[in-house]
């Protein structure tokens, strides 16, 4: 059994185990969602699984696009379903200044100064909860957007008796880059164990539309931030130094301010992956 029959077998074997009907998928249109919604075409049926696609005021608007792309190349059901009404509900598009009446090229001008500004690393300062009073409210701005798309998946599909797939990488997993109780909460994840790097040869493999392998690979939470423009490498080299650090080789051979950084970064995710510590967890 190759690697792509083994993942099919996986979602395949947990849908019957716990008699789920089928799946649902938050569709971004990125990549590491399209290449769960077609492990999962390819491991259930097309008519098992339903895409929903979830945009917001600061989504890009080619996430939409993108999104449909793969639900109709698929020829799976889904729904486009804004989450701004609820996210403006909530208040929290009047943490920051009002950004429709900017271009995108403003917005994400503003977002890249704020990230250098309000932190000598943002990205360090955001996996340990801390910063100044400005800084946190930007975490809680973006932070809220996953979960609510994570209350919509669920409330689709207990609908339908379907399950939750997750969409998280192991690149993501271990530099904290997800949103706890957002991104990471799921019913199973069928590429957890796939770093970044591997996400995108099996995108490859699947026949995934070459506009979306093609893609900055983004949170598509803030206007203009990117997944390596915060890791400050690209997926290349941190997925290199990563498995080096899993299989204790040696890492002589790569930069040493960027072995430093990730270093720095496994060490800081640690702490998102604290969940309800109870009484008898402390002892």
């Amino acid at each position: 059994m190759n690697h792509l029959e083994k993942i099919c077998d996986f979602i395949s074997s947990f849908v019957n185990k716990y008699n789920y009907k089928g799946v649902v998928i938050g569709i971004s249109g990125g990549i590491d969602s399209t290449v769960v919604a077609y492990l999962c075409v390819k491991a259930i049926g097309k008519d098992r699984v339903f895409g929903l696609i979830l945009p917001e005021r600061d989504s890009s608007k080619d996430s939409i696009k993108d999104g449909v792309l793969v639900c109709k190349s698929l020829e799976i059901p889904y729904k486009i379903k804004s989450i701004t009404p609820i996210l403006r509900k909530i208040g929290i598009y009047k943490l920051f200044p009002p950004a429709l009446i900017f271009p995108r090229s403003i917005q994400e001008k503003y977002v890249l100064g704020k990230w250098q500004k309000l932190s000598k690393d943002s990205f360090i300062d955001d996996l340990l909860n801390q910063g100044n009073e400005e800084f946190l409210k930007g975490l809680a701005y973006y932070r809220i957007k996953h979960r609510v798309r994570m209350c919509n998946l669920y409330f689709e599909a207990e609908k339908r008796n379907y399950a939750v797939a997750g969409t998280t990488n192991k690149t993501e997993i271990l530099t904290g880059l997800y949103v706890k109780w957002g991104d990471d909460a799921s019913d199973f994840e069928p590429i957890a164990h796939l770093y970044k790097t591997e996400i995108y040869e099996l995108a490859k493999e699947l026949k995934v539309p070459e506009k979306i392998i093609k893609k900055k690979p983004s949170p598509d939470l803030i206007p203009g931030l990117t997944d390596e423009f915060v890791f400050e490498m690209s997926y290349e080299k941190l997925d290199r130094i990563l498995k080096k650090i899993e299989n204790n080789s040696k890492l002589d051979d790569e930069d040493p301010q960027k072995v430093q950084r990730v270093l720095k970064i496994i060490k800081a995710a640690e702490k998102r992956k604290i969940k309800t510590i109870k009484i008898t967890d402390e002892s």
